[in-house]
């Protein structure tokens, strides 16, 4: 074998490693980002410090019925490097998390007018992006993505069971989408 062909065969052999390397470092970092809010079944939870270590998407305001101002505000989180994701090819990749809060709003009038903000929270839903179902026998899995609802106070136990009745009734018209209102969120818009 000459010197050249040995270093091409020594070439191909660390390309191959290095392919092999980086995907499996894409699967542990997947499996890494599930494990930060479901376990090996797939039951999920709120994410402990995604105040402190998420991206802030933006704020929906519930209207209240027949009176001025808001019901709820929902303030809208996702993992690290989503927005960028979504930005490059208009989808969200798989493992990304979404973190909703849900306030219980106050409205009152101040100095710039009627105002609603923030009151008491009521609790959190929490959206990860699995476009492999990977728990097919876990009822709150499935269209794309890990569905669960948790009131305030318990970050570890989801009161959803199903997310056929519990969650698609809401994101329903959000379907052509991904099931989640892009529109809300600005950041997701290119520049």
């Amino acid at each position: 074998m000459s010197y050249r062909t040995a270093i091409v065969a020594m070439s191909v052999a660390l390309a191959a490693t290095l392919t092999c390397v980086n995907a499996y470092a894409g699967g542990v970092k997947e499996q890494q980002r599930f494990a930060a809010v479901a376990d090996s079944s797939g039951n999920l939870h709120v994410p402990e410090n995604y105040r402190q270590t998420y991206e802030y998407l933006g704020t929906w305001s519930v209207a209240a019925p027949g009176k001025d101002g808001a019901k709820e505000m929902h303030v809208v989180y996702t993992s690290p490097g989503t927005t960028a994701a979504y930005r490059k090819n208009g989808k969200f990749p798989d493992g990304a998390v979404l973190v909703k809060e849900v306030f219980a709003a106050e409205t009152k009038p101040m100095t710039t007018g009627t105002v609603s903000h923030e009151q008491t929270l009521k609790g959190w839903f929490i959206m990860v992006k699995d476009s492999k179902n990977s728990h097919p026998d876990n009822k709150l899995w499935g269209n794309g993505w890990a569905w669960s609802w948790f009131d305030a106070g318990n970050t570890m136990k989801t009161t959803s069971t199903d997310f056929h009745t519990d969650c698609l009734v809401c994101h329903t018209p959000a379907k052509s989408t991904d099931w989640i209102y892009v529109e809300g969120y600005p950041v997701l818009k290119t520049q």
